[in-house]
């Protein structure tokens, strides 16, 4: 007997010993040159194919069983030409609100002819007067003067009743009445008679009065719109100039 099927033959034997002994002998070493060249010509086509499979997977697995193999050599997978696609989330686009120019065009904040009645606001007046009740916890006769003071420039004025007292305009100064809208220059006021006055917040003197505290506003000093002033400290001066 020839050297070669002698060394064929050992190979057989040795894998037809079970799982354990071939994944020791795959652990061990790579098949020689000479026994794998005669393993090549034994098998050929799907045969040998098959054989280098299975020799792959026991030298790259060699804990797994046989079964185990087995199976993973059995498995099939099926491609479906259908395929489910995943369904993106719609980007909820945040509106845009109206630019200033907009608001101005479709007159949003124009005060209609027929609503511009003092005793219509009268309501809005008594209101605002409670805010400030709450806002200056009750307005006692003992509450200090410097914090009312403090505590209107910062609140809305909306509602209250503003007069002016000093202008260089003579015309404005007088005009009393319940601050309907307040933009950064302008007050716009709705007297008893009934009269829609815009007043420019510049060069003139305003006062603001509930339950006899009197509060003086500096409009040169007070261009800002209500919302910037909540933010805003203002800082206490000897006197101020128009």
């Amino acid at each position: 007997m020839s050297s070669k099927v002698f060394a064929a033959q050992l190979v057989q034997q040795k894998f037809r010993k079970g799982p354990a002994k071939r994944a020791s002998l795959s652990r061990t070493s790579v098949l020689p040159g000479a026994v794998a060249h005669i393993w090549a010509k034994q098998h050929s086509g799907a045969q040998r194919a098959e054989a280098f499979v299975r020799a792959f997977l026991k030298r790259s697995m060699p804990r797994m069983s046989q079964q185990a193999l087995e199976d993973h050599l059995q498995r099939k997978a099926v491609v479906l030409e259908y395929f489910t696609h995943r369904k993106q989330k719609e980007k909820r686009k945040k509106s845009k609100g109206l630019s200033a120019k907009q608001r101005r065009e479709l007159r949003l904040f124009d005060i209609k002819p027929e609503q511009q009645r003092y005793s219509l606001f009268l309501p809005l007046h008594e209101l605002w007067k409670q805010y400030i009740r709450d806002l200056c916890n009750g307005l006692k006769p003992d509450t200090q003067p410097q914090m009312i003071q403090a505590k209107l420039l910062k609140a809305d004025l909306h509602g209250a009743i503003v007069s002016v007292t000093k202008s260089k305009c003579p015309s404005y100064v007088g005009v009393t009445g319940i601050l309907l809208q307040e933009t950064k220059h302008v007050f716009k006021i709705i007297t008893k008679e009934d009269r829609l006055k815009v007043i420019p917040k510049l060069n003139c003197v305003f006062t603001v009065e509930i339950d006899g505290f009197i509060s003086y506003i500096y409009g040169s000093k007070f261009q800002l719109r209500s919302s910037e002033r909540s933010a805003k400290k203002f800082k206490a001066k000897g006197t101020i100039d128009l």
